[in-house]
């Protein structure tokens, strides 16, 4: 089972990274994290790589569902999305699928937010 949605564009990679943010906010997302891994990897491990950005997405009121049906999702959240350029001018964004994430957690309480969130989450690619 995949375990993302993924979409590329040809873009510049801060274009594509400002795409996904609307993308996400225009679906309810709010953007907790963002976490710039290529430089990261340069300061703490003198890496050169493309560039790699972490989005840590949220939508409260489906976190808030998830949480009131298994307390410790919180380990799961917030839904990551990344930005990242596979080659100059071209950038993959992707978004992890909740339902092959969360099928870890034996609770069926969770199935319903799961699939809105997929759904949610589909959506957001495809509007990027």
């Amino acid at each position: 089972m995949p375990y993302c949605f993924s979409k590329t564009l040809d873009t510049p990679f801060a274009d594509a990274v400002e795409r996904a943010k609307a993308a996400l906010s225009a679906r309810g997302f709010g953007v907790l994290t963002e976490i710039d891994v290529a430089g990261t990897m340069k300061a703490k491990l003198h890496i050169d790589m493309a560039p790699y950005r972490i989005l840590g997405a949220c939508s409260p009121q489906h976190a808030y569902a998830a949480l009131q049906a298994e307390p410790k999702i919180g380990a799961m959240l917030p839904c990551n999305v990344i930005v990242r350029e596979t080659a100059p001018g071209r950038v993959e964004i992707s978004a992890i699928d909740p339902i092959a994430s969360m099928q870890a957690v034996d609770n069926p309480g969770l199935g319903a937010v799961a699939h809105e969130v997929q759904d949610l989450l589909k959506a957001v690619i495809e509007d990027v």
